[in-house]
């Protein structure tokens, strides 16, 4: 097995590509060993010291690290997705305890938006996520109010110098361009 690695945009952040499909439906974003309790590959992960968070997205698994040198720690984590590929463990438990995240809340718009928010999900969606994941983060929509889009950062787009660039720049600008309404974007 051969797994690629990648430099993200964020330098606390790799993207390890396995060659294969890591998880399908929605990514997941772990912040904590807590958090994985439904996560073998995940779990195996932060046991690895200096490990502070696990994304996983389609065929991909983006590390991040506290400020340990990642010569340190990148054999290890290679080590651990072979293991857990050849293993034939699942990437997600089904069935098992669920954590729940403080970070997800329920979306909030006001209902005469709802034509507005199905278009804004609808770009992310179509241009952003895929963007985003490229990088090996995500973005997630949280709410919209008074023009305002709040958006959530997963994996490596989570404390990414750039992401604030990317958010005023890239995604501020494409929604306003579609988007009548759409003033700012905010990150929560």
């Amino acid at each position: 097995m051969f797994i690629q690695t990648e430099a993200t945009p964020n330098p606390a952040t790799l993207k390890f590509l396995p060659g294969r499909d890591v998880l399908t439906g929605e990514p997941r974003d772990f912040r904590g060993v807590e958090a994985s309790v439904n996560s073998p590959l995940a779990q195996g992960l932060f046991a690895i010291s200096g490990v502070t968070g696990v994304f996983l997205g389609s065929d991909f698994i983006s590390v991040t690290k506290d400020d340990t040198n990642w010569a340190h720690i990148k054999p290890a984590i290679l080590g651990v997705i072979m293991d857990h590929f050849l293993s034939g463990k699942p990437v997600i438990v089904e069935g098992g305890i669920e954590v729940a995240n403080l970070d997800e809340v329920d979306e909030f718009f006001e209902e005469e938006d709802s034509e507005t928010v199905e278009v804004i999900k609808e770009l992310l969606a179509t241009r952003v996520r895929p963007a985003v994941a490229m990088d090996g983060g995500d973005i997630i929509f949280k709410g919209f109010k008074e023009g305002t889009v709040f958006l959530h950062m997963q994996g490596a787009c989570s404390g990414c110098p750039s992401s604030t660039a990317t958010l005023k720049s890239g995604i501020e600008n494409l929604l306003r361009h579609f988007v009548p309404g759409v003033e700012q974007v905010q990150q929560v």
